[in-house]
């Protein structure tokens, strides 16, 4: 009888203990944070995803996933429902894109956002319509682009493949043998080649030095050159100074210009003068001999006296 009231005893507080350790499990993963309801609507595949998967924000846990469940009214479509934390910065630019851990293939929920705008999708306080949350975009994360990319290497494989058997077509076989041929023959004649050229590398030396000649008589030449522009330089100097021949010059030629004006000007203008009266002279008396050539024997005539001078008679 004792035995029995033992084992009771042991079950009942074995009963209590569990039914403690339950509680306490409750009461410690209770979580006391409101969160904020958002979906995620998206047509891609989403492998590895299970309820309660995390939700990270650019790597930050910032909420779980609570629901899976395809669109009723889009056919093809699939809604993730999201909860997460409202400190979140979750703006209008915001979208998420489905990551894997490691090598264990779990999924989850990647947040990122691409800053093109500052304007947060549910204001802080705001009332949430459970009925309607607001909806992320889903864009294709690593693996849905390496699916897309490998899908299109191996088109790219498949074509290459078709063209190589195609090159390798018996028909293509002749051609691409007498190519091989050709090269055969082309790499034949080039190996003549080096022979035909170990003249003229010989050669290289004596025209280096030919070179080198020339070059230093090119230099000889541009220092002529340079003494003789800085000759021609100093010449142009000593025309244009001051005291110059220029100058010199200059001066002559102003006291000449003075000398024709104050003096040799005034006597050819007298002079000119004087030829003037005796060309008129001349002509006076040259017309005089005309008239009467008697005259440069026996004298000029005598001129009969006028008004008042001696001898005038007047006329009857």
């Amino acid at each position: 009888m004792e035995n029995r009231s033992h084992a009771l005893m042991a079950g009942f507080f074995t009963i209590a203990l569990l039914i403690l350790a339950t509680v306490l499990a409750i009461w410690l993963g209770r979580d006391k944070i409101k969160r904020v309801p958002y979906e995620v609507a998206t047509k891609m595949a989403v492998s590895g995803l299970n309820l309660q998967a995390a939700v990270r924000y650019k790597g930050i846990k910032v909420g779980n996933v609570t629901d899976i469940d395809f669109d009723d009214k889009t056919p093809g479509q699939i809604i993730l429902r999201l909860e997460i934390i409202p400190d979140a910065p979750v703006t209008s630019s915001t979208y998420a894109t489905l990551g894997y851990q490691g090598v264990t293939g779990i999924a989850f929920v990647q947040l990122d956002d691409d800053g093109s705008s500052k304007q947060l999708l549910v204001a802080d306080g705001a009332v949430i319509n459970t009925d309607a949350p607001p909806r992320i975009p889903m864009r294709p994360g690593m693996m849905q682009n390496l699916e897309q990319r490998g899908q299109a290497i191996l088109t790219q494989t498949e074509e290459l493949t078709r063209r190589l058997n195609n090159m390798f077509d018996p028909a293509n076989q002749k051609s691409l043998m007498t190519a091989i041929e050709n090269f055969g023959k082309a790499s034949a004649a080039w190996k003549a080649v080096p022979d035909k050229l170990d003249p003229a590398l010989a050669r290289i030396p004596e025209l280096a030095e030919q070179a080198k000649a020339t070059l230093k008589s090119i230099n000889g030449l541009a220092s002529d050159a340079s003494k003789l522009s800085n000759n021609l330089n100093q010449f142009a100097t000593n025309l244009q100074a001051a005291d110059g021949p220029l100058a010199r010059f200059n001066q002559a030629m102003d006291r000449v210009s003075d000398s024709l004006i104050i003096d040799t000007l005034p006597r050819v203008q007298t002079l000119t003068s004087e030829t003037r009266a005796t060309m008129r002279s001349i002509k006076r008396v040259s017309e005089s001999l005309n008239d009467r050539p008697q005259s440069l024997l026996f004298g000029p005539p005598t001129q009969t006296p006028g008004p008042g001078e001696p001898g005038f008679v007047a006329p009857k």
